[in-house]
């Protein structure tokens, strides 16, 4: 890998995942020029701000939460999907503050979160064969021709859409919708009728009991305005690399290259290869960036992944998120681990506790059990504290609607109910309700650990 980046160098690589299919190349360079024109969905100084607060997270001071859609669609695009899942990101995150005693930072998997990498080029259907739906932002779902054809037009509507995502949520976070005592009420509900609801109440009891309280001394939002706004970043794969570099831009601040499709950018689980062009153009890019890490990767290939990507050490540029499966986390996670550790690297470890637990029901549905997610992530905190390692956050794919596509959770739901509202595009999603569960179960542990730390620093 040489030293010389530009924003064009990652096309000198191998590209997996990435469509050459586009039939029309002359409108694709229209299209990618357009593009270029286009003004930064975000900014560099906001970039900025969330690699800092991930620094807090690697230094043990913060949560990171990092949910939303497994793809984003133009058909499921309205407001109240987006505020319902800022809402549920939200709500979650006051929860998880609370049983942690940190702070959450709070990154949505939207406004950009469209392209997925296919296993395989091509669908075949009764016995027609079409390429394989890779996307809103590159084809669309419906099996014809026409629609499985990558239409570059495609590229400028996701960029529109993500401009108005981006718009709605920064005067949802902005705008007092974010209120602390609101997203209180709205988890007062979930507890309510929750058929778990019981053993959740005594969690958000203390939580009413610290509000009132507070209001009491007077710390209102109206005496301080902190209480009504919150900070909340965006992020996606960084997949679609034509689209991420006619968004990258020099910040006339500090002479840096910028990503301006999204705060943060990840690469995937089957793009991380060392001479690949996306590890190629993440590596120029200043952004914090993440690193899906599936249970192939040995420890001196992360290592090597490590350096080319963070290769300053510097602290909230890297997240990597281990996504293994409950069956294979601890067979996989503790080397790796070690090998960060030992090696002084200054990382965010996350889990994506969603990709190792998919499987195939037996009515044809593809779905993700609630409680193999859930021993995934306590897996994930447990395996941290024995290797001396901050468990740095969670990465889920989730959705602020009633969908059913994950089976289990307090109302345990089923395989035969999986069709009732069966809505992804890609990859189920836990609904609202099992996401707050599964915060609130998360934070359980959390609180565990915290105040076994407490007894530690006692008992010196």
């Amino acid at each position: 890998m040489t030293d010389r980046w530009t924003p064009q160098s990652w096309r000198s690589k191998p590209a997996k995942h990435v469509p050459a299919d586009y039939p029309d190349a002359a409108a694709l360079e229209r299209v990618e020029a357009e593009l270029r024109r286009m003004p930064p969905l975000v900014f560099a100084g906001e970039a900025r701000r969330l690699k800092s607060l991930l620094g807090d997270v690697a230094a043990g001071k913060a949560f990171l939460l990092q949910g939303g859609d497994c793809a984003e669609s133009f058909k499921e695009f309205a407001a109240d999907n987006i505020r319902d899942t800022f809402r549920l990101i939200l709500q979650m995150a006051v929860v998880l503050t609370f049983a942690g005693g940190k702070p959450v930072v709070k990154v949505g998997r939207m406004a950009g979160q469209f392209a997925k990498p296919r296993s395989e080029a091509t669908e075949t259907i009764d016995g027609v064969t079409l390429p394989s739906y890779r996307g809103d932002n590159i084809n669309g779902m419906e099996f014809d021709a026409a629609s499985r054809t990558p239409d570059p037009e495609r590229l400028l509507k996701a960029y529109g859409q993500s401009a108005a995502t981006l718009n709605l949520l920064r005067a949802f976070a902005g705008g007092g919708y974010a209120d602390l005592y609101n997203i209180h009420r709205w988890t007062l509900g979930f507890v309510a009728d929750s058929p778990l609801g019981a053993r959740y109440r005594e969690l958000s009891d203390k939580i009413t009991e610290a509000l009132t309280f507070m209001a009491a001394i007077g710390v209102t939002p109206e005496s301080q305005p902190d209480l009504h706004r919150v900070e909340f970043f965006t992020a996606h794969e960084a997949l679609l690399l034509a689209y991420e570099e006619a968004l990258t831009r020099v910040d006339s601040t500090s002479g840096d290259w910028y990503d301006v499709s999204a705060h943060l950018l990840w690469i995937g689980e089957r793009t991380r290869q060392l001479d690949g062009a996306h590890v190629e153009y993440m590596r120029g890019i200043m952004n914090p960036i993440g690193l899906k890490v599936g249970p192939t990767v040995e420890p001196d290939e992360l290592m090597r992944l490590v350096d080319a990507l963070n290769p300053d050490n510097e602290a909230g540029r890297l997240t990597l998120y281990g996504r293994f499966g409950a069956d294979r986390i601890a067979e996989r996670l503790p080397a790796l681990m070690q090998a960060t550790r030992a090696n002084g690297r200054q990382v965010v470890w996350a889990i994506d506790p969603m990709h190792g637990n998919t499987l195939k029901a037996n009515n044809g549905y593809k779905t993700r059990p609630f409680d193999r997610i859930l021993s995934e992530v306590r897996s994930f905190i447990e395996i941290a504290e024995a290797e001396g390692v901050h468990p740095g956050g969670v990465h889920l794919e989730m959705t602020g609607q009633n969908v059913t596509e994950c089976i289990g959770g307090a109302r345990e739901l089923t395989e035969g109910e999986l069709g009732d509202r069966y809505h992804t595009h890609c990859d189920p999603r836990l609904n609202g309700e099992q996401a707050l569960e599964l915060a609130f179960l998360v934070a359980e542990r959390l609180k565990t650990e915290r105040l076994s730390g407490l007894q530690h620093q006692a008992a010196e």
